[in-house]
C-alpha cells in the first residue's frame, strides 16, 4: 500500500462526508474518484494528503511514498520566472547537484591533488549521470509542449499567463517529479483536446498510481482501471473502467433493492407473528426469541436515490429557414495572429456542429462571430425566423445580482410554472432553499449553471453554447446530452468534454489554415476520419490534403429499388471509374516515392560527389523524379476533387 483511509469519518460541521470509510491506494493502479457534486471527492484528496484531519480512523502512509497532487488552490502560487524554471523546479535533487558540482569544480581547480574533492567531485557527477541529470531542460521542453505550450511561451514568465495555462505549468512540473501518487482534481478542465491526447498517452505509460478526479466519461473512460465512488457517506468500488461501472451499479442498486424488499417482507411476517402469540404462554417464549433475532439481524438500507430522476427538455416557438447561418469570405486577424482568411461556411436547420481545435485557434472567436458578437471583415447573412440564445462565461455579467435564483429564471418570460423551474434547477445542482439565494452571493461556477439555465428555457430555435459543461457533474452533463439529442433546433457549441460532442455533434468544424473545415458526422467518425489521414500521410507525405468525405446515409433496399435506373447505373459506373484511377494514382506515388528516397540515399554518398558527372546523372534523376511527382499529384487532387463532387450527388 502506497497510501490510504483506515475506517476513516469526517464531517464538516453536522454533515457527514465518509463514515467508517477504508480504502488502499496499492501501486499501479488509475482511479477515477467519482461522486455527485458536493459528495465530498475533493474532500477525500485532502484527507489523504493531510490539509484535513479525520475525526476519527487513520490516513495512512508508506515511508517513501511521495505524492503530487493537483487542486484549484495552487492558482494563488505567483512567480517572475519563465514557465520553463517553474517546470524545472521538478528536479531539486538535480539543480542542487548543478550547484554542488560547480563549486567542487572549483575547488578542484584550486587544489588538484586533493583526494577527497575529486572522489566528492566524481561522486556528483555520477549521481547527475545517473538522474538523467543532463536532459531536464529536454524533458521539461517535452512535457510543456505536450501541454500546448510554444517555443515563444517556454521563455514568457509565469505570471503573464492566465489561471487556466497556470495550472498546465504546475501540472508539467508535478508529472515531471513524477511521484509515487498522483492526484489529479479535475486535470482536465484547464485543457484543450490536443492537450488532453497528450496527457492521456503520458498517464497510461506512468509508472506511478493516479487517482483521478474528473467529470469527463470519455478521459475517464481510457484512463482508469478502477472506479471508487463517493455515495451515501460511503466508498464502494468497482474493478473496471467508468462505462464497467455504469453496468454494474444499476446490478448492485437492483440485487440491494431486492435485497431490501425481501427483508421488510421477512420482518413484516417475524413482527406479526410476534404481535399475534407474545401475550400466550405456550408461543411467548418463540416470540420473544424471533424478537431477539430481529433486533440482531443486520438491517439492509433501502436504496435511496440522491438525485431525482428529472429530465430537461427543450422547446421551439418557431421554425427557422433552411439556412441559420451563412458565412461569406470571412476573415478575422488580430495582431499577432490571423484566425480566419476568405473563409467560407453554412449552418443548415438540423445541425448540431461541434467546433473543436486546440486552444488559441479561433473558436470562440468564431462562435461570436456567428452570434454576431465579434467584428470582422467578410460577410454573415441571418437566416429567416432564427431566434437564437447565446451562452458563454462572459454572459453571467448580465445576470441581476439582487435577484434570487428563482426570480433570475421566471424573468426569461417562460410560461413555466415554478414547480417546473425547480425541477429545472434542480437539474442543474440547485435543490431545496437554495434556489432563494441571491444571485451576488454565488460562487462562479453557480452564476454559470444559473446562465446556462436561461439559455434552455428561452425556447430559441438556434442554441450557441460555449463550454456548456464547466462546473457540471456527470449526472448533468447527461441530462444537457440527452436534451440536445432531442432538441428540434440547431446548435452550435464549443466543448472540450469529447464524451458530450459525442453524444450532441452530428457535424464538426475544425479551423485549420485560415478555413473552416466541415466534417459531415459525428466526432468519432471525425476520429477514425483523422487517424486514417494521419496514417495516410506518413505512408505518402507528397500527397495533398484531402478534405473530409461527406458520411453517406443508409439507404433503405425499397427506396434503393425505386431510385435504380439507367442514370443512377451510370452515375456508378462513373464514381468507380475513378475510385480505380485514384487507386492506380496512389499506387504509381508510392511507386515513386520509393525511388525518389533510393535516389536520396544515393546523393548522401560521398563518393558520388568526387565524380562530377555521376553527380549530376543523380541530380538530373531526382530533379526529373520530383517533377513526375508533383504532377502526379496534381492529377491525383483534379481526380479526388471530381469523386468529391460525383458522391456527393
Amino acid at each position: 500500500m502506497l497510501i490510504g483511509l483506515q475506517n476513516v469519518t469526517f464531517e464538516f460541521g453536522a454533515r457527514a462526508i465518509v463514515t467508517d470509510a477504508t480504502w488502499h491506494i496499492q501501486p499501479g493502479e488509475r482511479i477515477g474518484l467519482i461522486g455527485y457534486n458536493g459528495t465530498g471527492k475533493s474532500t477525500l484528496l485532502k484527507l489523504l494528503v493531510g490539509q484535513y484531519t479525520p475525526s476519527k480512523g487513520t490516513v495512512e502512509k508508506g515511508r517513501d511514498t511521495t505524492i503530487g497532487y493537483l487542486h484549484q488552490d495552487l492558482l494563488s502560487f505567483d512567480t517572475s520566472e519563465t514557465i520553463t524554471e517553474v517546470a524545472l523546479g521538478a528536479f531539486e535533487r538535480v539543480r542542487a547537484l548543478e550547484k554542488e558540482i560547480e563549486a567542487l569544480g572549483i575547488a578542484l581547480e584550486a587544489n588538484p591533488e586533493d583526494n577527497d574533492i575529486l572522489i566528492k567531485y566524481t561522486d556528483a557527477l555520477h549521481e547527475l549521470d545517473v538522474l538523467d541529470g543532463y536532459n531536464i531542460e529536454h524533458k521539461a521542453e517535452e512535457v510543456l509542449h505536450g501541454l500546448g505550450f510554444t517555443n515563444r511561451d517556454l521563455t514568457r514568465p509565469y505570471k503573464e499567463f492566465s489561471g487556466g495555462w497556470r495550472m498546465r505549468v504546475l501540472l508539467a512540473k508535478m508529472i515531471l517529479q513524477a511521484p509515487d501518487v498522483l492526484l489529479l482534481d479535475e486535470p482536465t478542465n484547464h485543457l484543450d483536446l490536443p492537450s488532453i491526447e497528450w496527457l492521456e498517452k503520458y498517464l497510461l505509460h506512468y509508472k506511478g498510481s493516479v487517482v483521478i478526479v474528473s467529470h469527463d466519461k470519455y478521459f475517464l473512460n481510457k484512463m482508469v482501471n478502477k472506479i471508487v465512488e463517493v455515495y451515501q457517506q460511503q466508498l464502494n468500488f468497482y474493478t473496471g473502467d467508468y462505462a464497467y461501472y455504469e453496468v454494474e451499479k444499476v446490478q448492485r442498486v437492483e440485487i440491494q433493492q431486492r435485497a431490501f424488499e425481501n427483508q421488510q417482507d421477512y420482518i413484516r411476517q417475524q413482527e406479526r407473528f410476534i404481535e399475534r402469540f407474545k401475550a400466550k404462554a405456550s408461543k411467548a417464549a418463540q416470540a420473544q426469541s424471533i424478537q431477539k433475532r430481529l433486533d440482531r439481524l443486520d438491517v439492509i438500507e433501502d436504496v435511496q436515490i440522491e438525485r431525482p430522476n428529472i429530465r430537461i427538455n427543450f422547446a421551439v416557438d418557431k421554425t427557422p429557414g433552411k439556412v441559420l447561418v451563412d458565412l461569406k469570405s470571412v476573415s478575422k486577424a488580430y495582431p499577432a495572429q490571423t484566425i480566419l482568411n476568405n473563409a467560407f461556411a453554412e449552418i443548415e436547420r438540423g445541425d448540431k456542429i461541434a467546433l473543436i481545435g486546440a486552444n488559441g485557434k479561433g473558436k470562440s472567436t468564431l462562435l461570436r462571430i456567428v452570434a454576431g458578437m465579434e467584428s470582422y471583415e467578410g460577410e454573415r447573412v441571418w437566416g429567416h425566423n432564427v431566434d437564437e440564445s447565446f451562452y458563454a462565461q462572459h454572459q453571467l455579467e448580465s445576470l441581476n445580482l439582487n435577484n434570487t435564483i428563482l426570480q433570475e429564471v421566471q424573468e426569461c418570460g417562460t410560461k413555466k410554472t415554478d414547480l417546473e423551474l425547480r425541477a429545472l434547477l434542480g437539474c442543474f445542482l440547485f435543490g431545496g432553499d437554495e434556489i432563494d439565494k441571491k444571485i451576488k452571493v454565488l460562487s462562479g461556477g453557480e452564476k454559470a449553471r444559473v446562465a446556462l439555465t436561461k439559455t434552455i428555457i428561452s425556447k430559441a430555435n438556434f442554441l450557441m453554447l460555449d463550454e456548456p459543461t464547466n462546473h457540471l457533474d456527470m449526472a448533468t452533463v447527461e441530462l444537457l446530452a440527452e436534451a440536445l439529442t432531442k432538441y428540434d433546433g440547431s446548435i452550435i457549441l464549443v466543448s472540450h468534454d469529447r464524451y458530450f460532442i459525442s453524444k450532441t455533434a452530428n457535424k464538426i468544424w475544425e479551423i485549420e489554415d485560415e478555413q473552416i473545415i466541415e466534417f459531415k458526422g459525428d466526432y468519432t467518425e471525425w476520429v477514425e476520419w483523422k487517424e486514417r489521414m494521419a496514417k495516410q500521410k506518413a505512408a505518402n507525405p507528397e500527397a495533398p490534403k484531402q478534405a473530409p468525405k461527406q458520411v453517406e446515409k443508409k439507404v433503405e433496399p425499397v427506396a434503393a429499388e425505386v431510385k435504380a435506373g439507367p442514370i443512377d447505373k451510370e452515375h456508378q459506373k462513373l464514381v468507380q471509374k475513378l475510385q480505380k484511377q485514384i487507386a492506380q494514382i496512389e499506387q504509381n506515388l508510392e511507386t515513386l516515392n520509393t525511388e525518389k528516397a533510393a535516389i536520396e540515399l544515393e546523393m548522401a554518398n560521398p563518393a558520388i560527389y568526387a565524380d562530377p558527372a555521376k553527380f549530376h546523372i543523380v541530380e538530373k534523376s531526382y530533379q526529373d523524379k520530383n517533377a513526375l511527382i508533383k504532377s502526379i499529384n496534381k492529377e491525383y487532387e483534379v481526380a479526388f476533387n471530381d469523386l468529391l463532387q460525383l458522391e456527393s450527388k
